[in-house]
Parts: C-alpha cells; sequence; structure tokens
C-alpha cells in the first residue's frame, strides 16, 4: 500500500525573511554610538570639547535635532539635550562666527548640522545600503518600538545629551498561539 502525501498548509507561523526587520540593538551597540557621537563632537566642535559618558537628567526644556536613515533598518538618530546647552552647542560650533544674539534658525542649523554628521556616521556603520534624510529640529521623534532603541546619555560642559537611534516602525505583530476552538461560532477549521 502506497502511503498517500498529507497536504502541507501554511498555518501563517512562520514569516517570509522579507517579513523579518533587524532591531538596532542587534545591527550597533552603545560602545559604537558613543565613539562616534565623541569623534564628530571632536571634528565638529573641537579638541577640548570632549563627551562624558555620564548619564544626566535631561531638563523639562529640550530641544532635538535628528536624521532619518532608510534601508534594512528603518529609524532616526536623535540628538536630545536642554534649550540652553543646544544654543551654548551653537556658539561652539560657531566659534568667532557666533553672532552676539542667537536665533532660532541659528541653533537649529548648528544642532541639526551635529546630528547630520552623527546620523551619517550611524549609517555608515549599519550593513547594507540606506539613505540619509535631512536633518530636523524640534521635539524628539516618538519612540515607536522601545526593544529598536540604543541610547546614550552623555555629558558635554557638565550639561546632559542623549543619542538615541531608534526605530520608526512599530513592533511587529507576534503570531497568536493555536487554540483547540479558534472559531467563534464553534466551528472546526
Amino acid at each position: 500500500m502506497t502511503a498517500v502525501p498529507q497536504a502541507q498548509f501554511d498555518t501563517g507561523e512562520r514569516r517570509r525573511t522579507a517579513d523579518v526587520r533587524p532591531l538596532i540593538t542587534s545591527l550597533i551597540d552603545e560602545a559604537t554610538v558613543e565613539a562616534i557621537a565623541g569623534e564628530a563632537w571632536v571634528a565638529l566642535v573641537g579638541e577640548d570639547e570632549l563627551l562624558l559618558p555620564v548619564p544626566g537628567d535631561l531638563p523639562a526644556d529640550t530641544l532635538s535635532a535628528w536624521v532619518d536613515v532608510v534601508g534594512p533598518w528603518t529609524g532616526s538618530v536623535v540628538l536630545t539635550t536642554g534649550r540652553q546647552t543646544a544654543a551654548d552647542l551653537t556658539r561652539a560650533l560657531l566659534a568667532e562666527a557666533a553672532p552676539e544674539l542667537l536665533d532660532h534658525e541659528d541653533v537649529a542649523d548648528a544642532f541639526g548640522e551635529i546630528a547630520n554628521v552623527v546620523g551619517g556616521n550611524v549609517k555608515a556603520a549599519l550593513p547594507g545600503a540606506s539613505t540619509l534624510g535631512l536633518p530636523e529640529v524640534g521635539p524628539a521623534p516618538a519612540v515607536r518600538n522601545s526593544e529598536d532603541v540604543c541610547r546614550i546619555d552623555v555629558l558635554w560642559r557638565g550639561q546632559p545629551l542623549a543619542v538615541s537611534v531608534q526605530g520608526a516602525l512599530p513592533p511587529l505583530p507576534t503570531p497568536n498561539p493555536q487554540h483547540d476552538n479558534p472559531h467563534p461560532n464553534g466551528a472546526s477549521l
């Protein structure tokens, strides 16, 4: 007697490999983000301006600058600090060219440029081809998936600064466990 092969049905429990998104924590670690931020700081702000890997509490009045990365991993590289620290950073970046009175555009340009350099170097450290968006400045983009975040907290001139590499997409849904009788009217499937 010959056995009749049983039909194989896709139960939905497996995913196509294209459906799997990497989490940033599987692609880059805090030490790499810290090294990238530190190198960008020295290059843009000066050799005497170091970031210290000491966490501090961000003030209530913060400003963020970020760039979006789109590729195998999609998200944002976000720098967040107090508004006064962002202004001090602008003065340090512009040095002698800093106007006596800074306006919002000066701070947005300088803080955005630092986010652009840090973001570009993070992008370069990620596998695969990616594109980098233009810098934006304002309230930080929302964290969509708390597991898709690599964040460092540092001090610059004694003031707190956070560098966050955070995913832009919500978590993928998890498959439902199989039930003995999943149909609401009790019919077997």
